[in-house]
């Protein structure tokens, strides 16, 4: 169900055309209101779920071969996402999400751990929460309580206005059961994701 009021968006669109200054009725605004409107309907899509209607819609799983082995780390790197900062609405961008989760008896499709980070960033977030998202939904999607999730970004907020620093980025780190309780785990981790 989608919760967004597009017409709402165009009407204060419009508004902030005006307040800038400018005429949204001239020929290059005009249709601006409707184009920014249909673009947060994407851009926001994951602000119309919560972490378990989303975890409900990718928990497309397999039954594992990892059952008899409760050590065996499954990692997707380098998922590129972005999101915008609640702060400010800036962009965040090239973001690059990592997810870790040792399976427990069954196994998530690849495709659907990419898809579970793309919306929990499509929503106005904090990098850190991004990882948090990711990693209740990976719980609630996977069967698992054993997740990792790390983000590496930059923010607009900080490299395009403010402080103007270009090449800052910005490094997260969400660590779920044993990879935050277990250091061997944790080292194991490392070694595979080359942190």
């Amino acid at each position: 169900m989608d919760k967004i009021d597009y017409e709402a968006i165009e009407e204060h669109i419009r508004g902030i055309l005006k307040a800038l200054g400018d005429d949204p009725d001239r020929e290059g605004l005009r249709e601006t209101p409707a184009r920014v409107a249909k673009m947060y309907g994407e851009v926001f899509e994951g602000m119309n779920y919560t972490n378990r209607e989303i975890a409900e819609m990718f928990d497309k799983s397999f039954e594992d071969g990892f059952s008899e082995n409760k050590n065996d780390i499954v990692v997707v790197k380098d998922i590129e996402v972005f999101s915008y900062c609640e702060h400010h609405m800036a962009l965040m961008y090239d973001m690059k999400v990592t997810v870790a989760y040792i399976p427990n008896g069954k196994v998530l499709g690849l495709s659907k751990i990419a898809r579970i980070a793309d919306m929990a960033a499509k929503r106005l977030q904090l990098q850190e929460r991004i990882g948090s998202d990711i990693a209740e939904i990976m719980q609630i999607a996977s069967g698992s309580e054993d997740v990792a999730v790390f983000i590496e970004a930059n923010h607009s907020c900080m490299t395009a206005r403010g402080i103007k620093k270009p090449s800052a980025k910005t490094v997260s780190s969400t660590l779920r059961g044993r990879f935050e309780t277990d250091p061997a785990m944790q080292n194991r981790l490392f070694m595979q994701i080359k942190l």
